[in-house]
């Protein structure tokens, strides 16, 4: 008999975990499971990827609005309004929604859907916990917080950092037991088929992104070297940081472009910021595509500006493309890079971007030892057993 299984999120659009949950729907053998996908809204470039097989449920549906605009305030009045009403009485929406259908397993997909899950009418039901992010660098939880997904049957988590955060909050050894690691499910031949589609100059970019030179390394004949950085857009990420540097170093004289790929709700606030600045013309931010890596292709350097992360799936994928890769030491970014050999790992402030950035421009011949090692390296896990593992969990919940 097929479990039956609910994963809740809050959509698909073009975040790491949506990206790494739908890969592993798309890798699920067809037959084994029931499952039901919840959403709080229906909107989100992966949900075209999801399998037929799997029956996609939704609160609400549109768009995310990101903007204050009039027109939109009594809809996102209406969905906020109906969210928290159906997370303070639940028994509605497995009723109404639902159907009361009972499920053995429900499963929380970011640690941003605790409560849903562990509030469910369904008390039989097993609970499941996938956590993308070092959450004690999310504002709000402090450690008796994070004790409390401890209620969860099983918690898997994506960096070494993050389950050694657990470990230490563990009080026995069931608690400990609970807390499992797992490498996220990443499709490297996709991602490099991909980056083979010739790309278009960006709408508002002032130069096309031209390619890198010979075995991935700066082109400085004719053009400025590109620095990418690809993710969505709110204050986690860092791009106000990126593009405050990005200026600074513009005003010693480095001449430089910045491409910013991605979305969300801080994207207008960033862009004012851009605009700020003063650095409309070297700095561009391209918004939502369907396919970020052929702009990592062309890019001579690869930036990850965040604040904080779990295990940002976003370097794996540079990696993958062998591109320079500077990042701040966040959580996961010391393992992915294994400390150091594999990029520039700087320290997590504006400065440390700044000094990362300014290295880049004036010693580009320090990435060739990266080149080099990236050239020989290979991916500590591949994609099925990242599938199997996951499954295994579930099959002995």
């Amino acid at each position: 008999m097929k479990k039956k299984i609910l994963i809740r999120i809050g959509s698909l659009r073009h975040g790491g975990a949506e990206k790494v949950l739908v890969t592993f729907l798309k890798n699920l053998p067809r037959d084994t499971y029931e499952i039901d996908l919840l959403l709080n809204l229906y909107s989100g470039k992966y949900l075209t990827d999801v399998p037929d097989w799997v029956n996609v449920m939704y609160l609400n549906r549109g768009e995310m609005i990101t903007t204050n605009r009039p027109k939109d305030i009594p809809i996102k009045i209406y969905r906020v309004v109906y969210q928290r009403l159906l997370k303070k009485y639940p028994k509605i929406l497995y009723k109404r929604k639902l159907k009361n259908k009972v499920y053995d397993i429900e499963f929380a997909a970011i640690h941003g859907f605790k409560d849903e899950v562990l509030n469910s009418p369904l008390k039989s039901s097993k609970k499941l916990m996938w956590i993308h992010n070092d959450l004690t660098q999310v504002s709000g939880y402090k450690p008796e917080k994070i004790r409390h997904f401890f209620l969860y049957d099983k918690v898997m988590v994506i960096s070494e950092k993050i389950q050694q955060t657990f470990l230490d909050l563990a009080k026995t050894e069931a608690e400990k037991n609970k807390i499992v690691r797992i490498y996220n499910p990443l499709d490297t031949n996709e991602i490099l088929g991909k980056s083979e589609v010739k790309i278009q100059k960006p709408k508002n970019a002032s130069t096309p992104l031209s390619m890198t030179g010979e075995n991935h390394q700066p082109s400085t004949i004719n053009r400025q070297p590109t620095f990418i950085s690809v993710g969505t857009v709110f204050p986690q990420k860092g791009f106000d940081r990126l593009l405050q540097v990005h200026k600074r170093l513009l005003d010693e004289g480095f001449q430089h472009k910045v491409l910013i790929v991605g979305d969300g709700y801080d994207f207008e606030n960033v862009k004012k910021l851009k605009t700020e600045l003063g650095v409309d013309e070297t700095a561009t931010m391209l918004g939502f595509t369907d396919n970020p890596y052929p702009y990592f292709k062309a890019a001579d350097f690869y930036i990850l500006s965040s604040r904080y992360e779990g295990y940002p799936t976003v370097l794996f994928e540079a990696i993958t493309l062998k591109k320079n890769i500077i990042a701040t030491d966040v959580s996961g970014v010391t393992e992915m890079l294994e400390n150091g050999k594999l990029g520039l790992i700087t320290e997590n402030s504006e400065e440390g971007i700044y000094q990362g950035m300014k290295k880049a421009l004036t010693n580009p011949e320090h990435f060739k030892s990266y080149q080099d090692n990236l050239e020989h390296y290979e991916m500590p896990f591949n994609l099925k057993n990242s599938v199997d593992k996951i499954m295994e969990i579930i099959d002995n919940l």
